[in-house]
C-alpha cells in the first residue's frame, strides 16, 4: 500500500478538491441514515392506535423525505464530478511525470525496452489511477462510516438482535483478505500482458512496410494474436474469482437478514420489538451490508490500482545513470575544443567497445571516424554528447570534464545529424527549426540552402509548410536527410557532428553538401562517420578505428602514405567505385 499512499500525497495540488468531496461524502451517508429513521417514524405512526395529529405528521415526514433525496442528490453530483475532476487531473499529472522521467533516463535504460511497454505505462497504467482517487478511495472510507454508524445504531435498536446479524462480518473479512491476495497477481498478469500486446502493435505499425514486404501478415497477426489472448487469459482468471467471491458475499450477507426474519419475528411476537422497530431494523440491515458488498468491488478496484501504481512507480523510482552532478557547470559558450584521455568503454561488461582511446580535436577542425562497421566511431559520439559516460577515463570540452558541466549546457553545445533521421509529425519549416525557438523564415530558408535542401521543397505541395508525415515518411531518405542537415546547421552550435549524414543521398548532392560542409570548416568543430571515404578527404584529423583501437590517425596524404588499414579501405572502396 505504499504505492497507494504515495499517489494520494502527489494528488496534494487537489486535496481541496478530494475536501469538498469527503464532506458531501459525510452528508450523503448521514441523509442515508436518516431516511430509514424517517420511514420508522411513519410505522410507528401507522401502527398507533391513537391517530390525532398523524396527517400533519405524516405530511412533515414527507416534506423532510423529500428534503433528504434532494439534498443527497445535490451533494452527489459534488461527490461525483469533483471527484472525477481531481482523479483525471491526477491522471494528467502523472502522465506528464512519467513522460518527463522517460526523459532524463540514459540511452542504456532504452536497451530492453519497448515503445509500446512504456506507452502502456503512461497511457493504461494512469487510467487505472482515477478509479482509484475517483471510486475507490471515496468508496471505502464512506463505507467504513456507513459500516460504523449503522452497526450503532443497530446495537441502539436491539444489540442482541445486532450481534447476531453481524456473525458472518468476521468470515467476509477473511474472505477479502483472501480474495485480495489470490487475485492480485492476475491483475499484475494482465497489465503486464496488456503492455505486452501494445508494445508488439506499436512495433507492427512502425514496421507495416517490411510486414508486408516480406508477405508475414499471416505470421504477425498469429503473435498480435497470441498476446491479445494472453490479455484475456489473465484478465479472466481474476474476473473468476471475483465472479466466485461477490456470490459468496451476497449469499453471506442474506445470512443476516435471515437472523433479523426469524428472531425479529419472534421478538416482536413476544412483544420486545414493535413493528417500527423491526422495520427499520431491516432497513439499516440493508444498509449494513450494502457497503460491505461495496467494499467487494472496492476490493477489486485497488487491486488494478495497486498492480498499475506499483509499474509506474518501477518506472519513477528509476535512477537516471547520466545526470548533472551536484554542483555541475552550466556551460553558456565553448570554443569547441574536445579532448579524449584514456577512454575504456563497454554497453555490456563481457563485450567491451573502445579501448584506451586518446585525441583531441582543436576549436575549427574537421575529424574523420573511418574504420569497419561496429569498431566503436558511433559510440565515440555519443560520448562526446553524454548519451553515455565512459566506464574508465575522461572526455573534456575546452579543458572542462563532461561530467562537471550541466546536460542541458553541453547540449546546447552540439548539433547531431544521425543517419538514422527522425522527423517529427508536421511541417517542413517545424522540423528544420525544431532545435532553434527563435528562427526567422529567413533563417529556416538560409539552412535549407546550406544543406541543398531549398530546391526540393519548393516543389512540395505548400513549400515550407507542407506536412510531412511521420517520420517524415512522405520524403526519400535523402530528403529526410537533407532536412536534418539543415536543421543542424539553423542551430548554430560550436560542435556538429554528422554520423553517415550523406549516406542516403545521390553523389551530385553529396558533393554539393560536403562542399557547404566545407565552407563550415573553420567556424566550428566537426565530427564526421562517413563509410564513403570521398567524404573525409578534406579532414584535418582522420581517426582510424579498428576493434575497438585508434590504430591509425593522419591526414588523408599521410595515411595513404602509410600503407595501413585505411591506405587498404580507401584502396578496396575506390576499386569497386571503378568496377
Amino acid at each position: 500500500m505504499r504505492n497507494i499512499l504515495r499517489l494520494v500525497m502527489m494528488s496534494r495540488p487537489y486535496w481541496w478538491l478530494l475536501i469538498i468531496t469527503g464532506l458531501s461524502l459525510l452528508i450523503i451517508t448521514g441523509l442515508n441514515l436518516t431516511a430509514p429513521y424517517l420511514v420508522m417514524q411513519l410505522t410507528d405512526i401507522l401502527t398507533q392506535l391513537e391517530q390525532s395529529g398523524a396527517m400533519l405528521k405524516i405530511r412533515n415526514l414527507t416534506l423532510l423525505l423529500i428534503g433528504v433525496y434532494i439534498g443527497r442528490a445535490v451533494f452527489s453530483y459534488f461527490y461525483h464530478y469533483l471527484s472525477h475532476v481531481a482523479a483525471w487531473h491526477l491522471v494528467a499529472d502523472m502522465r506528464v511525470k512519467i513522460y518527463n522521467h522517460l526523459q532524463k533516463l540514459s540511452m542504456k535504460y532504452y536497451h530492453d525496452k519497448q515503445t509500446g511497454q512504456l506507452m502502456s505505462r503512461a497511457t493504461n497504467d494512469t487510467a487505472n489511477l482515477e478509479v482509484l482517487i475517483a471510486h475507490a478511495v471515496p468508496d471505502l472510507v464512506t463505507n467504513i462510516l456507513i459500516l460504523i454508524s449503522v452497526t450503532i445504531i443497530l446495537i441502539i435498536i436491539h444489540p442482541t438482535l445486532a450481534l447476531l446479524t453481524i456473525v458472518p462480518v468476521p468470515l467476509l473479512v477473511y474472505s477479502s483478505f483472501l480474495f485480495m491476495k489470490k487475485v492480485l497477481p492476475y491483475f499484475r498478469q494482465a497489465q503486464s500482458s496488456l503492455a505486452e500486446f501494445n508494445a508488439i502493435l506499436q512495433d507492427n505499425l512502425s514496421g507495416m512496410r517490411e510486414i508486408q514486404v516480406f508477405n508475414q501478415q499471416s505470421r504477425e497477426k498469429e503473435r498480435v494474436a497470441k498476446r491479445a489472448r494472453k490479455y484475456t487469459t489473465a484478465i479472466l482468471r481474476g474476473l473468476q474469482l471475483s465472479a466466485i467471491y461477490h456470490p459468496a458475499v451476497e449469499a453471506l450477507t442474506s445470512f443476516g437478514t435471515v437472523i433479523v426474519v426469524g428472531f425479529g419475528g419472534y421478538l416482536a411476537l413476544k412483544g420486545v420489538l414493535n413493528v417500527s422497530d423491526i422495520v427499520g431494523f431491516i432497513l439499516y440491515l440493508n444498509l449494513f451490508y450494502q457497503p460491505i458488498g461495496m467494499l467487494a468491488r472496492v476490493t477489486e478496484d485497488l487491486q488494478q490500482a495497486i498492480a498499475s501504481a506499483d509499474r509506474i512507480f518501477e518506472v519513477l523510482d528509476t535512477d537516471p545513470d547520466i545526470k548533472d552532478a551536484p554542483h555541475a557547470r552550466k556551460l553558456k559558450s565553448c570554443q569547441g575544443n574536445v579532448r579524449f584521455e584514456n577512454v575504456y568503454f563497454h554497453y555490456e561488461k563481457e563485450k567491451p567497445v573502445l579501448y584506451d582511446i586518446s585525441f583531441t580535436a582543436k576549436a575549427g577542425q574537421m575529424i574523420a571516424l573511418v574504420g569497419p562497421t561496429g569498431v566503436g566511431k558511433t559510440t565515440i559520439i555519443n560520448l562526446i554528447a553524454r548519451f553515455y559516460d565512459p566506464v574508465k577515463g575522461n572526455i573534456y570540452l575546452d579543458d572542462y570534464n563532461l561530467k562537471e558541466l550541466t546536460l542541458s549546457s553541453l547540449r546546447n553545445q552540439i548539433s547531431i545529424v544521425l543517419q538514422d533521421v527522425f522527423l517529427f509529425h508536421g511541417n517542413v519549416a517545424e522540423n528544420i527549426a525544431y532545435g532553434c525557438k527563435n528562427a526567422t523564415m529567413d533563417d529556416i530558408i538560409h539552412a535549407a540552402k546550406v544543406a541543398k535542401a531549398h530546391d526540393f521543397i519548393c516543389k512540395l505541395p505548400q513549400g515550407y509548410h507542407t506536412l510531412i508525415g511521420e517520420r517524415g515518411v512522405k520524403l526519400s531518405g535523402g530528403q529526410k536527410q537533407r532536412l536534418a542537415i539543415a536543421r543542424a546547421v539553423l542551430r548554430n552550435t560550436p560542435i556538429l557532428i554528422l554520423d553517415e549524414a550523406t549516406a542516403s543521398v545521390d553523389v551530385e548532392t553529396e558533393a554539393d553538401i560536403q562542399a557547404s560542409i566545407q565552407a563550415l570548416a573553420g567556424q566550428r568543430t566537426i565530427f564526421v562517420i562517413a563509410h564513403r571515404l570521398s567524404t573525409v578527404k578534406q579532414a584535418d584529423l582522420i581517426l582510424v578505428l579498428d576493434d575497438g583501437r585508434i590504430v591509425e590517425q593522419g591526414t588523408h596524404e599521410q595515411l595513404l602514405q602509410k600503407g595501413g588499414l585505411y591506405h587498404d579501405l580507401c584502396k578496396i572502396q575506390f576499386e569497386s567505385f571503378a568496377v
